[in-house]
């Protein structure tokens, strides 16, 4: 039975997929909307793969993901630090994590008027863009997981007199690995989004300028063929790299049954 459910599960997303196509294909043939402003998948697909053949698409997505891992690392060599510091200093949490929690709630894209005045129409200011719509959320969820560590844990490491850097690296912070790799895989989506808002408003060579340039020209199906595009990236690094870490922490910490 074990054996069969991979492929149960496999069924069901081909299944949903067809489905899902089927219905784009029927509403683009139903003439609700003009095949210009609507086109079905046949014509995004076609769209899609003369992107790739012509290399647009290959040197876009290169750019995006360029400047995405660029500001990613600076995010969670940011975030994860203030995390664990507004989990376990006072100060920090007292005076610090209203700040974060504050500017949480501050949509990323309204950073990008402040980043242009401050770095110009440069590759920085989409990278600061990126940073902040990152950063404060690996920061929330890294101080959500230290919070959330099992108390008699850290009660036994005390009875035992570890203490220090040896606590802190030793028992603390591999207790709460799997919330804060739950949390990069949460920051890593908010830079993508953040990202892309900052691609799409002046020329930057990446994902978001192939949109504005669809966009332009009233190329429909260019439009529709980067933002799939844009999704299977997304799923693709989220199936290969978080899920596959996140799913092996979650096993090695007996959170959940082998597969």
């Amino acid at each position: 039975m074990k054996r069969d459910a991979p492929l149960k599960n496999y069924a069901q997303k081909l299944g949903l997929l067809v489905l899902l196509l089927g219905l784009w294909e029927g509403l683009s043939r139903l003439g609700i909307w003009s095949p210009y402003l609507f086109p079905g998948p046949v014509t995004v697909s076609k769209s899609l793969w003369s992107m790739a053949a012509d290399g647009r698409l290959l040197d876009a997505t290169l750019r995006s993901l360029g400047r995405l891992g660029r500001a990613y690392l600076v995010s969670v060599a940011i975030g994860v630090p203030l995390g664990l510091l507004m989990a376990r200093l006072a100060f920090f949490r007292n005076a610090v994590k209203p700040v974060v929690m504050g500017l949480q709630a501050l949509p990323s894209i309204c950073w990008l008027p402040l980043a242009l005045l401050w770095f110009g129409l440069t590759d920085t200011s989409i990278l600061f863009v990126v940073v902040m719509g990152s950063v404060l959320g690996i920061a929330i969820a890294t101080e959500d997981s230290v919070q959330g560590v099992d108390p008699q844990l850290l009660r036994v490491a005390s009875t035992l007199g570890v203490r220090g850097l040896r606590f802190q690296f030793g028992v603390l912070l591999p207790a709460a690995l799997p919330g804060i790799v739950t949390g990069l895989k949460l920051g890593w989506s908010f830079a993508w989004r953040a990202l892309l808002a900052g691609e799409l408003l002046f020329v930057s060579g990446g994902l978001g300028q192939l949109l504005t340039v669809g966009r332009e020209l009233m190329d429909v199906p260019q439009v529709m063929a980067v933002m799939v595009a844009i999704i299977l990236i997304g799923i693709t690094v989220d199936r290969v790299f978080f899920q596959t870490v996140e799913g092996r922490l979650r096993r090695r910490w007996g959170l959940e049954g082998a597969m």
